[in-house]
């Protein structure tokens, strides 16, 4: 999401535990003054053993308006804190590196770092001048598991072709927190001039499953939280937060159900 030529990786986090398509919800919505921000979210599939976990893909996006007419303040942030009862695992997942993938259209990324490939989603971006906008219009986001300094990522790769091709990684960085929303991810947009545009909305969505040393593995897994004598959880699935230029943070606790798939030795 920033000019093609800009090198620096944008510190942040953002992801992993995201609800799927299959499984969306209504929009959360939440307003401060003349901005607003719609999140959506899901998780599939949304029947998941009571014990233990099965394999999921999540999905998230966020919307954002004025109000008024105005351009809304550019995006910093966004900020994801997700329910303990999703997982997940990296092991013998390969890696990609931000030079591998920065610069480059999605395509030549992903034939770079195929196996990487952890997700993909949308953006789109408010543009005034386009003839010297570092933001596209709108573009695609491919999702890669990655390592910086060390530590396990989550590359978003954004490349957009209008009005001139452009592309940008955004990192994800995993933390914990305690309580029941306990793996959070948090994305650090860069500040560009403000006639340049800016983001207007952004989805992602991510599944990967694969083998490693002859196992079957998912990146995302999750079991159902219900009580013992229900077939049906609520839980809080994810507190997500979009921060602004302004100083303005606008936040929503998303709460999702759950289905207990049936098991032989399941009697809830």
């Amino acid at each position: 999401m920033v000019r093609r030529a800009t090198r620096s990786t944008v510190a942040a986090a953002t992801v992993l535990c995201l609800l799927a398509c299959a499984s969306l919800a209504a929009a959360e919505v939440t307003q401060e003054g003349n901005l607003r921000v719609s999140f959506t979210g899901g998780i599939s599939p949304n029947a998941l053993p009571r014990q233990g976990t099965a394999p999921v893909a999540v999905t998230f996006g966020g919307e954002i308006k004025s109000l008024d007419g105005q351009q809304p303040p550019q995006l910093r942030t966004i900020s994801l804190a997700i329910n303990r009862a999703g997982k997940f695992d990296f092991r013998g997942l390969p890696v990609c590196h931000y030079h591998q993938i920065h610069p480059a259209s999605t395509s030549e990324a992903i034939a770079t770092c195929p196996d990487s490939v952890i997700g993909n989603g949308t953006f789109g971006a408010n543009v005034l001048l386009p003839e010297q906008s570092p933001f596209p219009s709108a573009g695609q986001v491919t999702a890669f598991n990655g390592v910086l300094h060390g530590q396990h990522v989550i590359f978003a790769h954004i490349f957009g072709t209008e009005p001139l091709p452009q592309s940008q990684v955004i990192v994800f960085k995993l933390g914990r927190a305690s309580g029941a929303l306990r793996t959070t991810l948090t994305g650090e947009l860069p500040r560009v001039a403000a006639e340049w545009g800016n983001v207007s909305s952004v989805s992602l969505r991510l599944s990967k499953v694969f083998r490693y040393r002859g196992e079957r593995r998912s990146l995302l897994s999750a079991g159902c939280p219900a009580p013992r004598d229900s077939s049906l959880g609520v839980f809080d699935f994810a507190r997500a937060s979009f921060g602004f230029e302004d100083g303005r943070s606008l936040a929503v606790t998303m709460t999702r159900t759950c289905k207990v798939k049936k098991q032989s030795h399941d009697k809830g």
